[in-house]
């Protein structure tokens, strides 16, 4: 079912070829409905431009160096509400309404109706269908902040949406959740919802309405619960020498491995899965996404060769297998390669779970410089060119293998992959107990994630929004949606006009904007590539809402955020959810 106004959204989405009358009457039906739902979560881990790689472009950890003038690299002129260069920013806002949001709600719909076995087994799909939904909002809110709540199913074209408040839309998914916890179950399938996501969940969203002495609890619930962090080699590669537990956690293969304790939620997505049960295409493009172009024609040798290559004689060459194909859509940032890391025994920046610059050699066998270690000088172009070609990247968070009988390009395939895990918990903890003053509470949580990866302890002292924001890139590179993250923090300081910022001016003035202004020296210093400068502006704390979505809302207003064609016609926000929307 659909339930924007945007053109995708005019005509009814079939969810089955079976009526939902016919198949939502008992459990069996409404299982397979949350199938659906759990392969929605790894949507925006999968394919090129994902939607993960979509916001690290906006925020302090990556930036997008493709040599095309395509890309957002100058969002005022390419991230309008009209076009986001190929990447999926836009496309977030339609895909949440038109399948979980709308899947969610055909589940509460007709669990009041089904014939079900007890008010039990009501009660736990109702859970279920207000954790998915409630993910999805909490993602929304913090991607472009006053949204429309829709909380029925339509049944056809709908042109009178109006906006809530973010602070509506809180409340509500902060008192489904409560309920939520209460009906999951403690242990389900690979990708099932659980009591413990449903507290993951939970402590986000307390945070975000600035319940801290909620978080705090909520996150407790999940630290005392059945789970610790890994500490021993476990899983695939577990008898490799070569590589450490940290790689291990990594493993695609071990999310769901028995050995692993601190897998909260995940995602499903193998590539000996049938189609139904993967991602389809290509899978997760990690290596697209993430990794540098350093196969790429442009990869010169001191003749001024291509020094390079991707195939010999059709077949991929060993470096692609070994690394991936890259082509940078977000190169990770000086601030995330370098300048957070205080420790050099942290496991998680180790030569062993890195490929740094030194190590990329040239594998283009005629190449004057074969095996050598590639040279940025020989580029056309060194400082534009190495943006995209030459830098160091987190190999073991990138590296998917390459299935040898797929031979679809090893762009970074179907693989299982975190939602929640165990030491992001410790660091939402730690961020509860920082905004209650707690600093040394937080610095004990932030000391278990860092000594587990062999890194020093910190004090009570060292803890700052700064710092719990460096340990969660460091453990959360490529699992935690970041601009969420960021926009969430921001939106904390503003609600509670803390350090000068205030709600009343943020497209103005925000946090978030002066964080990536200070750590990420793509934006702050302009870096042109093909004439196109990187340009960030304040008001890209929140994303515009699609044009199309508005301008089709022929019979209602959906708000447009502020700096954005089309505010200007903006009504205040409802602030009562009315149950028959």
């Amino acid at each position: 079912m659909t339930i924007s106004c945007d053109e995708e959204f005019l005509e009814p989405e079939p969810l089955s070829f079976l009526s939902p009358d016919n198949t939502l009457v008992d459990a069996s039906g409404f299982d397979a409905l949350l199938i659906t739902l759990r392969k929605e979560l790894r949507w925006q881990y999968d394919g090129e431009r994902s939607g993960i790689c979509s916001q690290s472009i906006t925020t302090d950890i990556g930036f997008a160096p493709a040599r095309n003038n395509r890309v957002p690299r100058n969002l005022p002129l390419q991230f309008t509400p009209n076009s986001d260069g190929g990447y999926t920013m836009l496309e977030y806002f339609n895909r949440a309404y038109s399948r979980p949001i709308s899947t969610a709600n055909l589940l509460l719909f007709y669990a009041d109706r089904a014939d079900l076995e007890s008010e039990d087994e009501k009660n736990s799909i109702t859970a279920a269908a207000y954790f998915h939904r409630s993910y999805w909002y909490y993602q929304l809110v913090h991607l472009y902040g006053d949204v429309p709540f829709v909380g029925q199913v339509i049944t056809g074209p709908k042109l009178d949406y109006f906006t809530h408040s973010r602070k509506t839309i809180l409340d509500k998914i902060e008192s489904d959740m409560e309920f939520a916890v209460q009906w999951l179950p403690e242990s389900n399938v690979a990708g099932g919802e659980t009591k413990w996501a449903g507290y993951h969940l939970l402590t986000k969203i307390q945070l975000a309405n600035s319940n801290f002495t909620g978080a705090v609890q909520s996150a407790t619930e999940i630290i005392d619960g059945p789970f610790s962090l890994v500490e021993n080699r476990f899983g695939v590669d577990a008898n490799n020498p070569d590589r450490d537990y940290i790689w291990d956690l990594a493993r695609p293969e071990n999310v769901f491995n028995g050995a692993n304790t601190e897998t909260i939620l995940g995602f499903v997505d193998r590539f000996e899965a049938p189609q139904s049960a993967n991602s389809g295409g290509t899978g997760r493009a990690t290596h697209r996404d993430f990794v540098p172009a350093w196969w790429n024609g442009g990869v010169r040798d001191s003749n001024g060769a291509r020094g390079s290559i991707d195939r010999i004689g059709g077949v991929w060459t060993t470096m692609i297998d070994t690394i991936g194909r890259g082509n940078a859509w977000s190169r990770a940032t000086p601030y995330y390669i370098y300048e957070m890391w205080d420790d050099a025994n942290d496991l998680r920046r180790s030569d062993g779970n890195w490929v740094d610059k030194d190590e990329l050699v040239y594998n283009n066998p005629s190449s004057a410089d074969y095996l050598q270690p590639v040279n940025p000088n020989n580029f056309a172009d060194p400082a534009q060119d190495s943006l995209q070609f030459y830098y160091a990247f987190p190999h073991y968070k990138t590296f998917i293998a390459h299935d040898e009988s797929d031979d679809s390009r090893p762009d970074g395939g179907f693989g299982n992959g975190y939602i929640y895990r165990l030491a992001g918990t410790y660091l939402l903890r730690a961020e509860a107990n920082y905004w209650l003053g707690n600093t040394g509470a937080a610095a004990d949580d932030i000391n278990k994630v860092r000594n587990r990866a062999n890194a020093s302890d910190i004090g009570g002292g060292d803890v700052t929004i700064e710092k719990i924001l460096e340990e969660r890139a460091k453990e959360l590179y490529l699992e935690e949606p970041r601009k969420v993250e960021l926009t969430r923090i921001a939106l904390i300081m503003a609600d509670n006009n803390l350090n000068g910022y205030s709600i009343d001016n943020l497209s103005e003035k925000s946090f978030y904007f002066d964080h990536v202004i200070d750590k990420n020296i793509f934006y702050q210093v302009g870096s042109t590539i093909r004439g196109v400068q990187a340009t960030i502006e304040p008001r890209f704390v929140l994303w515009p809402i699609p044009a199309a979505t508005i301008t089709n809302n022929s019979q209602g207003v959906i708000n447009q955020n502020i700096g954005f064609p089309g505010a200007e016609q903006n009504i205040p926000p409802l602030t009562v959810i009315d149950d028959s929307q």
